[in-house]
């Protein structure tokens, strides 16, 4: 119980201490007045060395361009605040306020013919892109040690494995300036963001059963279709099954 204690749980927070509506002159709310579990309150240090990093070369300009690209993205009227744009719009307006040119797109197979449809938007306005799909290199999911039963058509089929690090390493040997991650799987979208060496965002996540729209099954964890993911009752402890994973890279 010690470690959770330290847990900060900014979800569960009904306060407004880090996003006050104050008007210009008014002053902000002490944060002594925040929650207990708010990390200003628990970790002051660690906010605080974390604010030094934009002030580094090229990363306080590429925050600020983020920040206006996200003003960007309402407008007011008649004193209410509404949404202007979709994502795919949003991202080209930052990539031409960054000056980027060329974009990666590394897409699952499973999503072709929307990517073909993306690369032809992103065309159309001016970008070049390099689009590289999962399953490139054709690596047999033997060579990571999966046997039959973990195969999606069944032990006898000969299924190449989705290949994120090759897909991140063929967007950093073209330059591109930008790279776009559309629909990877849920461990494979990890490790492309580990091996990328570029600036990376995402267009769309995958999520096979609700259209690509994952909060689709949070809108509806209390309906009787995915009340399954409200467990009625805490786990006594984490399922022991598997071990723990650290995916980083020794030097």
């Amino acid at each position: 119980m010690t470690a959770k204690k330290r847990l900060t749980q900014c979800a569960y927070c009904k306060g407004n201490t880090c996003d006050p509506s104050t008007g210009i002159n008014e002053p902000m709310p002490p944060i002594d007045k925040a929650p207990p579990t708010c990390p200003m309150r628990k970790y002051e240090e660690v906010i605080r060395q974390g604010n030094t990093h934009y002030h580094k070369k090229n990363i306080q300009e590429f925050a600020r361009l983020a920040s206006v690209q996200e003003a960007q993205c309402y407008e007011t009227e008649g004193g209410e605040i509404k949404t202007r744009i979709p994502r795919i719009e949003e991202i080209m307006q930052f990539a031409d306020k960054c000056g980027y040119t060329m974009l990666g797109l590394a897409f699952c197979l499973g999503l072709r013919a929307e990517a073909k449809k993306i690369t032809r938007i992103f065309e159309s306005n001016g970008f070049d892109v390099a689009s590289v799909c999962c399953k490139v290199g054709r690596t047999p999911k033997e060579s990571i040690g999966i046997t039959g039963e973990h195969k999606i058509r069944g032990s006898e089929a000969m299924e190449p494995m989705c290949n994120p690090i090759v897909q991140a390493e063929l967007l950093n040997t073209q330059n591109v300036d930008l790279a776009i991650l559309l629909g990877l799987c849920v461990g494979h979208d990890t490790l492309f963001i580990k091996y990328c060496n570029v600036p990376c965002t995402v267009l769309a996540v995958k999520d096979r059963v609700t259209g690509h729209n994952p909060l689709a099954a949070i809108y509806l964890s209390e309906s009787p279709y995915y009340g399954r993911l409200q467990k009625t009752e805490k786990p006594q402890k984490p399922k022991t099954e598997w071990k723990k994973v650290d995916i980083t890279v020794e030097k």
